[in-house]
């Protein structure tokens, strides 16, 4: 079975997925242009994303959607597994949001530029007033119930295990005293891990933590949820998977 699904893979997914990709990035584009950006800037890409797990026949499990109110904007927060990660938080998570994401994946041909006009956040970090200016973007995304997603590691990992959290986006949260909400991410790794170019067979899922509401502008607060993200994200991954163990690039 195992070599079947690669040949499928290759032979039928591939082609389609590529296919999909990029009908998803030229809808992105036309809509936005044309205008409302709100919708056209998440639905062609949630729709993408939702026929990738299909289409590469990977189950999906989600629960915790009751703890979010569609009328709180929310930065979510979830552990970087894989690149699946993005096909199970797109097409899953149920609400509207954009990516906070690396800035070199702006020059992926199609994609790159759909998340320019889907109004993505970009990080650059080559000065403290591209640091600013990430965050003010950020900022004005952050309203009407539109929300954010980040993977607070910043790479998806080597092991499995999860790394130290970067403090960006508790920051973020933190400076407009938004609630954070932490998503456990359990398959990908499994699927796609960094080290691997083919796709192995697994169940994906998704689960969504209750919000971790801010205590007031204190240094204290910012520490306390990024620690209460952490832990509550790492207590719903496999036991194989708890615990630190060093990742070559973090």
């Amino acid at each position: 079975m195992k070599y079947l699904y690669y040949v499928y893979q290759i032979c039928i997914g591939l082609p389609i997925f590529l296919v999909l990709t990029i009908l998803a990035a030229l809808t992105t584009m036309a809509g936005c242009w044309l205008g409302n950006g709100h919708f056209w800037g998440y639905y062609p890409g949630k729709i993408w994303a939702n026929l990738t797990c299909r289409l590469f026949l990977l189950p999906v499990k989600v629960k915790g959607h009751e703890y979010l109110d569609k009328k709180t904007s929310y930065v979510f927060v979830a552990n970087h597994q894989g690149a699946f990660d993005i096909f199970l938080v797109y097409g899953f998570l149920g609400r509207n949001f954009k990516w906070m994401m690396k800035k070199s994946l702006r020059k992926i041909p199609f994609v790159g530029k759909a998340c320019e006009s889907a109004g993505f956040i970009f990080v650059d970090k080559s000065s403290p007033r591209k640091v600013y200016e990430t965050i003010k973007n950020a900022e004005k995304v952050l309203k009407d119930g539109t929300s954010l997603v980040v993977f607070p590691e910043g790479a998806r990992t080597f092991t499995g295990h999860m790394a130290d959290f970067k403090k960006g986006a508790f920051l973020l949260a933190h400076q407009l005293q938004l609630p954070v909400v932490p998503l456990t991410i359990d398959g990908p790794f499994n699927v796609l891990p960094r080290t691997s170019k083919l796709l192995h067979w697994h169940k994906l899922k998704l689960t969504i933590h209750q919000p971790i509401f801010p205590t007031g502008k204190t240094d204290e607060n910012l520490q306390r949820i990024m620690e209460e993200s952490y832990k509550e994200i790492e207590k719903d991954l496999p036991v194989e998977y708890q615990g630190k163990i060093a990742n070559p690039d973090q």
